[in-house]
């Protein structure tokens, strides 16, 4: 097998879920190949860059192995090569992150029936 359709290699290779939905990220502008928007019938091939925008992270990878079958995890990591760049940036969000949610308060415990009636007249969703 040369090439795979970009949407069920990018289920095999674990991006998405389900491949209907990798191949609404293809037609949504969510991957670039060779710096090229897509559609989710475009071929992948050995060599191939891929940008991939899922959610907040963005991964910058490259086709090391061609599937259209899901196998296990271990399988799928062999199927790409992240760049270093893009490995660096993921982990400079994700350590962003970490801190933001380590810097806001917790509250002690959850509000009672007042304080929700509060929240609620508060934020106008009553």
């Amino acid at each position: 097998m040369d090439d795979v359709r970009i949407d069920k290699w990018l289920w095999a290779a674990r991006f998405f879920k389900t491949r209907s939905v990798a191949a609404e990220a293809v037609g949504g502008g969510k991957v670039y190949v060779n710096g090229v928007r897509v559609k989710p019938s475009r071929t992948v091939k050995l060599g191939d860059q891929l940008e991939i925008t899922r959610g907040e992270e963005h991964f910058v990878v490259v086709v090391r192995g061609v599937s259209d079958s899901r196998g296990p995890a271990s399988v799928a990591t062999t199927l790409y090569e992240e760049t270093e760049e893009s490995a660096a940036k993921r982990l400079v969000l994700r350590d962003e992150k970490r801190f933001e949610r380590i810097s806001r308060p917790v509250p002690p415990s959850r509000p009672d029936k007042r304080a929700r009636r509060d929240i609620r007249k508060f934020t106008g969703k009553d």
